[in-house]
């Protein structure tokens, strides 16, 4: 889909460049609130359809695992055919993804309209940093990127509670009917405030399918192991097999892109000290967060005795601080460099889980909250001038990529931070409550003080490991250089987004 603006001189203004923020706001939001959303309605879900947890949990897993392996691929097409005509492709896609879901008859239906959904959200995300890298000068760049940030923060913080309301005033349904509205004032806000795509060399490249296909089928399987490896058992064959197929495929992946002329990722990127380790570092702070959201609610309900809403609550004060603080870090980073910010952010980071280890049976939750909230101030710090500097590490022609890559990066934190922190957690708790003779079978058996202790011993040697990535991210971050690469837009040129 071509923009349809009447006239390029705005679209060249230096004040446009806030429409066209304002415009990938949409998309960030709608997308972000997606992620969330969902989750409060599984049980719903399992319900209605009538179908064991196994096969509901794919409604989430579904849109998690399209949305990872596809991000790399959304971003070069990006780069071959013109962001902009990507962008709003999907808004497309994610509206009537959307609008299936709400349809959806059977849990079947409801997955491959996930899917459908995920393809969508896939072609926003990969493509939002890359439009706001185009269209801001390096002198601004940090502080667009933290209000995208901001934004996206606010809305996965939402999500949960806009979930509940939804659900019980109407129906699940209306959680993805909300996105329909959404998307097309986002679809029409894109046609008419995204600048024109502009024919590019890069259409006459050929599409690298097989190693796409040997990417986006490694990555699957490897997704897969770890998700499901704590479930099923770590040395089950189809774990196995499923490591065993995503390290012959990602190989392969590997060798396939050192001998083509058009690979799907470029290879040489990763030579930029700037571009991996702020991807490395960028996948190290997601783990860190997501390792502490997904333990601190069993933490609320089983220590502290909290119930669900409260819980909730208690938490949301972490992507709020991510909110605040999101804008203010990047436009410090445009001034100063994302070096300081990054290592700061990182340092922060650690100074929080360093104070989570010590958290006992008995918490105080005004000091608790002020943790969390130091967490969310640190990832704050941290994200969006390293998004930045990811971004301003690379030639304007590779733009889509790298932002499919930082987000795929994201994504795989995400994952690994939840799946690997509960496998140590699971472990080192059970082993526990087997040191004092007791089954893990027997859990809801076991005496009150005993599931207490056994679940604060898995929970500090967690918090100790993310305190262990926060220094490791804090040094690579440290040893970063201030580098911008040569022949980004400056302020004032016409916009391009291909």
């Amino acid at each position: 889909m071509e923009s349809r603006f009447p006239h390029p001189y705005f679209s060249s203004h230096p004040q446009w460049r806030w429409f066209i923020l304002i415009t990938v706001l949409i998309g960030a939001s709608m997308s972000a609130l997606d992620v969330s959303i969902v989750n409060v309605a599984l049980p719903t879900l399992q319900g209605d359809f009538k179908v064991n947890m196994a096969v509901i949990e794919w409604v989430a897993m579904a849109y998690m695992l399209t949305l990872t392996i596809f991000l790399p691929l959304f971003g070069r097409l990006a780069d071959i055919f013109g962001r902009t005509k990507m962008y709003n492709t999907g808004f497309v896609v994610f509206t009537v993804g959307s609008a299936l879901c709400g349809l959806a008859s059977s849990a079947g239906f409801l997955i491959g309209a996930r899917i459908l959904q995920a393809i969508g959200a896939g072609l926003l995300q990969a493509n939002s940093v890359a439009i706001i890298t185009a269209a801001f000068p390096s002198s601004e760049r940090g502080r667009a990127i933290g209000i995208q940030g901001a934004v996206q923060a606010v809305a996965m913080s939402i999500g949960p509670f806009v979930g509940g309301i939804l659900i019980s005033a109407v129906s699940w349904r209306a959680i993805f009917y909300v996105n329909v509205p959404i998307g097309i004032i986002g679809t029409f806000a894109a046609l008419y405030c995204l600048p024109a795509a502009e024919r590019s060399d890069k259409a006459r490249e050929k599409i690298d399918y097989l190693g796409t296909a040997f990417f986006a089928t490694g990555l699957a399987f490897l997704v897969l192991a770890v998700n499901e490896g704590e479930t099923i058992g770590w040395t089950a064959p189809i774990i196995l097999t499923y490591f065993a197929l995503a390290a012959v495929l990602l190989t392969a992946f590997l060798i396939t892109e050192m001998r083509v002329a058009h690979p799907m990722i470029d290879l040489t990127l990763f030579k930029r000290y700037a571009f991996w380790a702020g991807n490395l570092t960028g996948l190290l702070s997601y783990y860190v967060l997501f390792a502490v959201l997904f333990l601190m609610p069993f933490y609320l309900e089983k220590i502290a005795g909290y119930n669900p809403v409260v819980t909730g609550s208690i938490l949301t004060p972490i992507p709020l601080a991510m909110a605040v603080v999101a804008p203010f870090a990047g436009h410090i980073s445009d001034k100063y460099g994302s070096r300081l910010m990054t290592m700061w952010g990182m340092a922060v980071c650690a100074l929080a889980t360093l104070l989570l280890i010590f958290t006992g049976r008995s918490p105080n939750m005004l000091i608790l909250i002020a943790e969390l909230v130091i967490l969310g101030i640190g990832m704050g710090l941290f994200t969006p001038p390293n998004n930045s500097a990811i971004m301003g590490s690379v030639p304007r022609e590779r733009l889509g990529v790298a932002g499919g890559i930082l987000n795929m990066m994201r994504a795989l934190g995400l994952i690994f931070g939840v799946d690997i922190s509960g496998v140590i957690f699971t472990s080192i708790e059970h082993g526990y409550i087997i040191q004092h003779g007791y089954k893990v079978t027997l859990f809801k058996d076991l005496p009150v003080a005993l599931r207490k202790e056994a679940f604060l011993h898995g929970f500090a040697p967690v918090m100790i490991t993310l305190l262990v990535i926060n220094v490791i991210a804090g040094l690579l971050s440290a040893a970063k250089k201030d580098q911008e690469h040569k022949g980004p837009i400056e302020h004032g040129e016409p916009i391009d987004l291909m």
